[in-house]
């Protein structure tokens, strides 16, 4: 997803003198393609998430378009005040960019385990959070948030994401993608983590359970026509995320669950109960550790249909 955001921005910044790529030093490996293309509509901000966004919004309310670029919860949870304060307040045209959603940098520790950005960034008001699943919806992501008036988000992979679409027509910032119908139930997913939801769901089908699949790169504004209209037509609905099941994507589609005069579904969230890791390993080793990984989805659906 990294590289597929890099290009997708160089192609859109070639074409617009007043986009700006800021980094909190990091990415020089995946930036490099962008500094050599666009030397002046590139700054180094160094190791100062803070300041980065503080600046990112003085530029942006003064006619540009800034993307913020750093790892994990370094754009993001450090600088949360600038992002409310600066950014999201005055509505400026800061689109800031996490690569390493979840657990990509699992065996860095807890400081490195993006699982609560979802939840903060979704809170602040004016902002608008995207979580694309593969790189085709990576794309997409990066052109529908240069376009889009205001602070956002962009919650990237890593690398390796199964590959999900061969186009989109007429991708919307607040639409989730129908993948397949199902049945009995629909799955949910968000983010890098499709791949885990997909497998789930072939292991499923071997046991003839029947299940809808849409992925939401879109996590606020949500779907709620998708959301509504499966909660009344399917046994239950499941949310797939790599975060906690507090305040991020399965919370999202649970608000608008709770207001629904009549539904049949019941709902079940999948993602990290409300903890922090205290494990270290690679992004697979933690998804199946904290239940997130295709073959534990799919215990919890047969559990939870029972």
């Amino acid at each position: 997803m990294r590289d597929t955001f890099v290009r997708t921005l160089i192609d859109i910044a070639k074409n617009d003198k007043d986009v700006i790529l800021v980094t909190g030093d990091l990415g020089f490996g995946v930036l490099k393609p962008y500094w050599e293309a666009l030397p002046d509509q590139f700054i180094n901000a160094g190791i100062a998430e803070q300041d980065m966004t503080g600046f990112a919004a003085g530029l942006a309310l003064e006619g540009k378009t800034v993307f913020t670029y750093s790892i994990g919860n370094f754009p993001t949870l450090r600088c949360i005040e600038q992002i409310r304060n600066d950014c999201a307040y005055h509505d400026a045209n800061v689109k800031i960019v996490c690569v390493g959603g979840g657990f990509v940098y699992g065996s860095l520790g807890m400081s490195h385990h993006a699982t609560e950005d979802i939840a903060m960034m979704r809170a602040l008001p004016n902002v608008t959070v995207m979580a694309p699943g593969d790189l085709t919806e990576a794309a997409e992501a990066t052109k529908a948030i240069y376009k889009q008036k205001g602070t956002c988000y962009l919650r990237l992979g890593r690398g390796g994401e199964q590959k999900i679409h061969e186009k989109i027509d007429n991708f919307q910032i607040g639409k989730a993608i129908k993948i397949q119908d199902g049945s009995r139930i629909a799955i949910f997913s968000t983010g890098a983590i499709f791949d885990e939801a997909k497998g789930a769901i072939e292991l499923l089908e071997k046991e003839g359970i029947s299940a809808a699949l849409y992925t939401f790169p879109t996590v606020k504004p949500i779907d709620k026509e998708v959301i509504t209209d499966c909660a009344k037509r399917y046994e239950a609905v499941i949310t797939v995320e790599e975060h906690n099941i507090i305040g991020g994507f399965g919370s999202a589609v649970s608000e608008v669950m709770a207001e629904m005069s009549e539904k049949k579904a019941k709902l079940v969230r999948i993602g990290l109960n409300d903890m922090y890791s205290c494990i270290v390993g690679t992004q697979k080793y933690l998804r199946n550790e904290y239940g997130m990984s295709a073959v534990k989805i799919a215990d919890r659906v047969r559990s939870e249909l029972k």
